[in-house]
């Protein structure tokens, strides 16, 4: 398995690029020294036992922990920017918690995020992307199912313009059928050329996905291999993950 983290599969210039990370909760440092990077077109995976760090990233380069290093988004250093600031330079957050405002209805919540850019789908476009979502559109995110409140904040992100998203654990929890939705919306948005970057611990499903992947172990990046390289000794990669 190679250690090199410079494998880019689609642009010569990184759309986000993280330079010795390092995070804090108070008094407990989270991250180590990580360095990724995420090239436009791409879809990365970052992976890894729970625990190891794979959300810490994501909420560090949203702003969200206290941190240091360097994290640009195209060409703009990040760090020390607020959240917002960062989130309108068109880089969008779909948590792990999924965000949603349980009290409103799945309408109500789509019409809530920001157009941050031109170009962001519209409601009659999610719905034909999630036709759960049009079924439900007047229920209140309470009544929904955990598969549909994972699409909900995934179709909220899409409303913003955004070209670039950060997807943490989106199948975590849910049905098989509705990990394989998920599955195929995610590959469609790579196919218009979103970029992603995802975090997801269920290797098998990321296989089919990621152009390349981080694994993280201790607020480390351990390793970093390609497709290519999983499609050759998958073994490699799963001694890692202890699967």
């Amino acid at each position: 398995m190679t250690e090199s983290l410079h494998t880019p599969t689609a642009s010569a210039t990184p759309v986000i690029a993280v330079r010795g990370l390092t995070a804090r909760y108070g008094d407990t440092q989270a991250l180590h020294g990580v360095d990724i990077e995420v090239h436009r077109g791409e879809l990365v995976c970052l992976t890894g036992r729970n625990g190891a760090g794979k959300t810490t990233i994501m909420r560090s380069l949203m702003g969200l922990v206290e941190r240091t290093g360097s994290v640009t988004f195209d060409g703009t250093e990040t760090v020390g920017r607020p959240p917002e600031a960062i989130a309108r330079l068109g880089m969008a957050y779909c948590p792990e918690e999924r965000g949603i405002f349980s009290s409103l209805s799945v309408e109500e919540n789509l019409m809530l995020p920001p157009v941050l850019f031109p170009g962001g789908m519209t409601v009659d476009e999610i719905y034909r992307l999630f036709p759960n979502l049009e079924s439900r559109r007047r229920s209140q995110g309470t009544r929904l199912s955990g598969g549909e409140q994972q699409m909900l904040a995934i179709a909220r992100i899409l409303r913003t313009g955004a070209r670039t998203l950060l997807l943490d654990e989106p199948t975590e929890g849910l049905a098989p059928v509705i990990v394989k939705r998920i599955g195929s919306v995610i590959a469609m948005l790579k196919s218009q050329g979103y970029t992603v970057l995802l975090v997801e611990q269920n290797f098998r499903f990321a296989a089919n996905l990621a152009d390349r992947f981080y694994v993280i172990e201790e607020g480390r990046v351990c390793a970093a291999v390609s497709r290519e390289e999983v499609a050759a000794d998958p073994a490699s990669i799963e001694r890692h993950l202890g699967i």
